[in-house]
């Protein structure tokens, strides 16, 4: 449970600060912060799901792990994909700002979520 507990607190952290960064950068300059909102709500439930795939599949033999794991990250493209098309297509945002901070966020969250399943590793090396 701890290791799903430091995720989460470091993902609350960092969305505050992203936030704060978001707040300044929108007193200096025209940001639409709907759809900076709406790429954050996507990205933090596609990083969220990611790392709880991965805490599902972890003490679960390899080939369910793999599966698990590569099949989850497969099906989160996919529907992230049609997210956004669909976003894009209906025009609900201003689409500059949206892939703007989709693919900042992204950037930022995945390097979280892989950092996560290296603290999930390490922990489990020095119980064995």
């Amino acid at each position: 449970m701890k290791p799903l507990f430091d995720f989460l607190l470091k993902l609350c952290i960092l969305s505050v600060i992203l936030w704060g960064i978001v707040y300044w950068g929108a007193d200096r300059y025209a940001i639409n912060i709907g759809s900076v909102f709406v790429a954050w709500i996507l990205v933090i439930l596609n990083s969220l799901t990611g790392y709880l795939l991965f805490e599902y599949a972890f003490e679960k033999e390899q080939a369910v792990f793999t599966k698990v794991v590569f099949g989850g990250l497969s099906l989160r493209l996919l529907v992230l994909m049609i997210l956004v098309a669909v976003i894009i297509l209906q025009q609900v945002v201003t689409v500059s700002d949206f892939i703007l901070s989709f693919f900042a966020f992204y950037c930022i969250y995945v390097i979280l979520e892989i950092l996560g399943y290296q603290n999930r590793n390490k922990q489990k090396k020095k119980v064995a």
